[in-house]
This record gives C-alpha cells, structure tokens and sequence, in this order.
C-alpha cells in the first residue's frame, strides 16, 4: 500500500480545481476587509460580513457529510462551483449590509460543498500509507493561490477596479467547475448507516482534533480579515505581499518536508508547530514595520506548514464514523473558528487597539497549545493508543 502512486489523474484533477477556485477566494481576503471599509463600513461590521462566510459554511457542513454518504464527491464539487460562481458575480450588484450578506451566505455554502467534497475524495483515492504526505500535497492547492492570489487581487483593485476584481474570481469558478466535470465516475457510495445515526456528526472521538482546528481558525480568520487595514495604517501598500511570505513557507515545508508527515507520530509535529505558530502571533503584536511583519510571516508560515496535514490527518486515524461525516465535523469546526474570531476580534478592536486585540490572539494560541497538549495528546497517552 505505501508503494502505491499519490499522483494520478484524479487526484491532478482535483487539486487543479481546488487550486483554481482557492485562486479566487484567496484574491478576496485582502480585498474584500478594503472594500468594506471604501464603502463607509465600521469594524464591527466588516468583521460580521467577513465572518458571516464561515458561519454559512459551518451550518451547511453536516447536511455535506451526510449527502457525501449517498452522493458522489464529483457531484458535490460541481454544485459548490456553481453557487460560488454565481455568488462571485452578485458581489457587482450588492452593497453593504444586506444585500452583500446575502451573497457572502451563499458563497460559504459553496465552499462548503466544495472543500468538504475535495477533502473526502483525496482522502479515499489515496493510499492509506502515505496519508499525511498525500494531504501535505494536496493543500498546496490552498497554498499556492494563497502565495499569488492576494498580491494580484490588490493589483487588480489599484490597477483596475473591484468589478474586474469580482468578474476575474466568477471566471475561475467557472474554470474549477469544469475541471471537476472531467474527474472519473466513480461508483456512487453506498449508504453509510453511521452517517445518519443521531448525533454521529458531533462524534466525540472527532472532536478533540476538530477543537485544534477550531482555535487554529479562530487565529488565521481574525489575522487575515484585520491584518490588510492594519499594515496599511503602517505604511504597506499592498499587504498581500505578506501572506505571499506565508504562503511560500507552506509551500516550501510541505515540498521539502512532507514525507516527515507519515515518518513520526502526528502528535510529536503538531506539538512544536504550535509553539511556533504562537511565537508568530506574539511578535505581531510589537510588530508595526515591514521586515517585522515579513518575520512575523515567515515564522506563522513554517509552523503552519507541517501542522495542518498532520492534524487532518490525526482526524482521519481516528475516524468512527464515514469520511464524509469525518470531513464535515473537522471542517465545519474550522468555519466556526474562521467565522467567530473575526466578529470577536472586530468588537474588541472596536473598543481596544491594534494591538490588544492582536494579544487576545496570542492568548487564543496558548489555549490551543495547552489544549491539545493536556487533552489531546495526554487523552490518547492514558487510552494506551500508540501515537
């Protein structure tokens, strides 16, 4: 089983789609904080805007596990294209509040669709072996756009404008749906009884490692919402240059490093990577230059590589329940964190600082560190499970 191939034709398929519709929605997250605030929006309601993506995402999550029981991934993703694409062009004809909160709801069921299907599929195409290094590369479709994506979505606003802008992401939807629609028919997976058990969703061997992801989102769903207006207070004129720092630590890590992922015990590469992520989020609390912020950047991107593919993978080990329903909890967990740290934070800004609001981060990743080291990793130690 190790020795089987992690690259194959379906497996390009879908990171190709993932890469293409990751380009678009990572061109909106340091745009879209910017264009709020150009139309006269306050903290408190970028933030809710902003989060309110997450929060349709997590809501829709368990219904996607369950329909990923009974309906083939390839189906799912195209659905979440579709919504997303359509959502991607309403953004040209919705302004701030409603109208544009209509729209971001929409756009995070699409995403739900989409990424919850995309995981479920690379996880039951690929070997069970080489899991966490076939994780590790597949969410360099995450990270690439996410090295590209931002700097060319400001780019595109200074050069042009936002209807370019938003008309450019609903092309790439279009593209990413019709990658999907060249992946393999599989056989449509039989109904999985577990999936529609009361409560399977909230599953409690999936809820440790789905609490890590969950302050984890917290963290990354704040920073990236406020951290474009708060380097541009600072004198950067395109932020997105910072999370292209990021996102090449990502990609560097997980090219270079990613057969440690199936070589040592999860635990023993998602422990360090915390204390790194959180040294990360202390030096941008006394950070307001820009070689500051590029440190800042390169430490949150080497702890971040490693530390995502492995906690996936840690969920996946564990699993009771199917892979779908799995996907669903560990992913709609991440949603709630993406989606509440930015609504949380924005109200705390609102009445703090830069940089106090940046502490309550710092705590934010303390918690998570603490968290797993005395509940997760202790819990699976005294069960007497090898880890």
């Amino acid at each position: 089983m190790d020795k089987q191939r992690i690259i194959t034709r379906d497996f390009g398929l879908v990171f190709l789609s993932q890469f293409v519709f990751s380009f678009a929605f990572s061109m909106l997250i340091p745009t879209l904080p910017i264009y709020l605030s150009k139309l006269g929006s306050r903290e408190e309601a970028i933030g809710i805007l902003i989060g309110v993506f997450s929060v349709s995402s997590l809501l829709l999550r368990p219904s996607v596990g369950n329909l990923l029981s009974r309906v083939p991934e390839r189906q799912v993703m195209m659905a979440g294209a579709c919504v997303s694409g359509l959502a991607s062009f309403a953004y040209l004809f919705a302004p701030p509040f409603w109208p544009f909160f209509v729209v971001r709801v929409f756009q995070g069921a699409g995403f739900a669709l989409v990424s919850t299907a995309a995981y479920t599929l690379i996880a039951n195409i690929g070997p069970a072996g080489r899991r966490g290094q076939s994780l590790g590369y597949f969410y360099l479709s995450f990270n690439i756009p996410f090295a590209l994506a931002p700097a060319l979505g400001m780019f595109l606003i200074n050069k042009f404008d936002f209807a370019v802008l938003f008309l450019a992401c609903a092309g790439l939807y279009i593209v990413s749906l019709i990658l999907v629609t060249r992946l393999t028919r599989r056989h449509e997976p039989p109904p999985d009884p577990s999936a529609f058990q009361g409560g399977s969703f909230f599953n409690r061997e999936n809820l440790p490692p789905s609490m890590v992801s969950f302050f984890l989102h917290v963290i990354w769903g704040t920073v990236t919402t406020f951290f474009p207006l708060f380097a541009l207070n600072h004198g950067v004129s395109n932020p997105g240059l910072i999370f292209s720092v990021v996102a090449f630590m990502l990609i560097s890590g997980r090219i270079f490093a990613g057969r440690v992922l199936d070589l040592y015990r999860r635990e023993s590469i998602i422990l360090p990577c915390l204390v790194v992520y959180t040294i990360a989020m202390v030096i941008l609390v006394f950070s307001r230059t820009l070689p500051m912020f590029i440190l800042m950047a390169v430490i949150w991107g080497a702890g971040h590589a490693l530390f995502y593919p492995a906690l996936v993978a840690l969920a996946i080990d564990r699993a009771s329940s199917s892979r779908g329903v799995l996907m669903a909890m560990f992913t709609a967990a991440g949603d709630f964190g993406v989606g509440i740290g930015p609504v949380v934070m924005g109200i705390i800004l609102q009445h703090t600082s830069y940089p106090f609001m940046f502490m309550c981060v710092v705590f934010t990743a303390m918690l998570n560190l603490l968290y797993f080291q005395f509940v997760v990793k202790r819990k699976k130690e005294d069960l007497g499970q090898p880890s």
